[in-house]
């Protein structure tokens, strides 16, 4: 009986196999941030508050705040110094993560020091680095860049450390080049604890790019949303708020993507080894 049922029922076409996961992650993703954004709609809608306005005026104002020239004034600089500031933090991060992982003498030379810079917060040394290399972009790009740089760092070096000494005996059996060895056999092996430090980075670059334009900068999101609070432009505060968590949410999906496919060998392996494991 139940084959014939399984036989009549419909199956579901190629094309709705293919895109159901899609649309099911689509659905995941976005499904908890819209109830909370109804949630906040029902409850602030009634509200006279001029620190609360309702979120119908926020989403009224969104538009005429950001469409009409500050996504390329403000918006587009932030975003350009987060991903110089970031990109400099994950190649360095990794680069020296490395070469630490792979040394325990440096790493007992380098150990004490980088326990040191790592306690001192990022946005501690703006005034100095504001004195250093004044209010421009470099100095907030090295703000984005310090602060992420530790996460990076401290995760590829325990990633490198953590390799299986087996896979170490089979490349000097097979005397693989050392270029082979580092991106074949290092990178590799250590690149799901570097995902996990670079999405650590990633979000803290977010809240470096914000605090490096509110203390000195004539432009970029950090500055705009300060801007609007001392002249009492809340609602446009407001939607400065929201643009930087939209964003968040859209580097976030794309880190997302991008770890989808580096993993891409570490979760098939996973998979391989649960399926080995039922069959036992």
């Amino acid at each position: 009986m139940s084959a014939i049922t399984q036989t009549l029922s419909p199956r579901p076409s190629r094309i709705g196999r293919t895109w159901r996961p899609v649309i099911m992650h689509v659905l995941y993703f976005v499904g908890l941030p819209a109830v909370l954004l109804a949630a906040w709609w029902i409850s602030s809608r009634d509200s006279s508050s001029m620190l609360f306005p309702p979120l119908s005026d926020i989403l009224a104002d969104f538009g005429p705040t950001w469409m009409q020239g500050r996504l390329m004034t403000d918006a587009l600089p932030s975003i350009g110094r987060l991903l110089a500031g970031y990109g400099a933090a994950v190649i360095f991060g990794i680069a020296f993560g490395m070469a630490i992982g792979l040394s325990p003498k440096l790493r007992a030379f380098i150990e004490p020091v980088s326990e040191f810079f790592r306690a001192v917060p990022a946005p501690v040394l703006v005034p100095v680095l504001m004195l250093l290399l004044g209010i421009g972009t470099t100095m907030k790009v090295f703000v984005i860049a310090f602060g992420s740089f530790w996460p990076v760092l401290l995760n590829t070096t325990e990633g490198v450390r953590a390799l299986d000494s087996a896979l170490r005996d089979v490349a000097q059996t097979y005397h693989f080049r050392r270029g082979t060895f580092l991106t074949a056999v290092v990178l590799r092996g250590a690149s799901p604890q570097i995902m996990a430090g670079a999405r650590q980075a990633l979000s803290l670059a977010v809240i470096l790019m914000v605090i490096s334009e509110m203390f000195a900068a004539n432009n970029g999101l950090g500055f705009t949303v300060v801007q609007f609070q001392r002249s009492f432009a809340i609602p446009e505060m407001w939607t400065g708020i929201l643009l930087l968590g939209v964003l968040g949410m859209v580097l976030s999906a794309m880190f997302r993507f991008v770890e989808a496919r580096v993993l891409n060998w570490y979760d098939n392996m996973h998979k391989t080894q649960r399926g080995g494991g039922r069959g036992i």
